[in-house]
């Protein structure tokens, strides 16, 4: 695979926010054309505008229709040989009160949403003969935290999916990996942080404090952080690396 510049095209779901948006943006710096994908037009567009990525195309990950549509929409300008699957949500509930509607919004949008988008681009990435995809998983992807079973079961699907499919595509050109981020300074842990506090009383300081204390390094993981290492991924240097999950976590792994 060439260095990375703008004969490549990358597409990031859940671009418009969080580790998405500084995942683009990184790709916008090393010269990458890129196209982030999500759901709020307007989030997208407002991405778009502050330079973060060239273009932005409209779809729920969990909707394979849409997503084909929208992946066509944006490969028709190039074809995309650079995923970043970061597109995720996530719910909390002891599992007693998990239901089956929780766990099937959790893989739908976790699993399925990296399964639909990479089902997507990998033939254009097969007919010529190299790609690289990035499914943002989670260290919940790699071990257990109470009160996220349907979570913490969508993202270990999606190591198992990355570790399979790098196998089938070994040969081609291709590389597939996992960057698993511990918790992240994004909005999604801000709601975590916001549950915590609502539910038990605490400050947002020792809310926060309580997601922390899972790093060794004793903080939230930068979402600048987790960009580098997809970065890396996608570039020469990591020609050889696949099937694996990065973890980029301060040592919790």
């Amino acid at each position: 695979m060439a260095e990375l510049s703008a004969s490549h095209h990358a597409l990031v779901t859940g671009g418009g926010r969080g580790i998405g948006r500084e995942v683009a943006a990184a790709l916008m710096r090393a010269g990458v054309s890129v196209t982030i994908l999500g759901r709020d037009r307007a989030t997208l567009e407002r991405a778009v505008s502050d330079g973060v990525a060239h273009a932005a195309v409209v779809a729920d990950v969990a909707d394979q229709a849409a997503v084909n549509e929208a992946i066509a929409e944006a490969a028709a300008r190039q074809p995309i040989d650079i995923l970043v699957a970061n597109a995720g949500a996530a719910e909390s509930a002891p599992f007693g009160k998990s239901d089956a509607a929780l766990f099937r919004r959790m893989i739908d949008i976790n699993l399925m949403g990296v399964v639909h988008a990479t089902q997507a681009v990998l033939p254009s990435m097969k007919a010529h003969r190299h790609g690289r995809i990035v499914a943002i998983a989670s260290t919940a992807g790699l071990k257990g935290y109470a009160y996220v079973s349907a979570y913490a079961a969508a993202k270990h699907a999606v190591v198992g999916l990355v570790r399979s499919l790098a196998l089938e595509v070994a040969t081609s050109g291709i590389t597939v990996n996992a960057v698993c981020p511990g918790f992240t300074d994004t909005d999604l842990v801000a709601a975590s942080v916001d549950n915590i506090m609502a539910k038990t009383g605490r400050s947002r300081d020792d809310a926060i404090a309580e997601l922390a204390k899972h790093n060794p390094q004793g903080r939230l993981v930068a979402p600048a952080e987790v960009a580098d290492s997809v970065l890396w991924l996608c570039g020469d240097g990591a020609g050889a690396v696949t099937g694996q999950a990065i973890v980029v976590a301060g040592g919790e792994i």
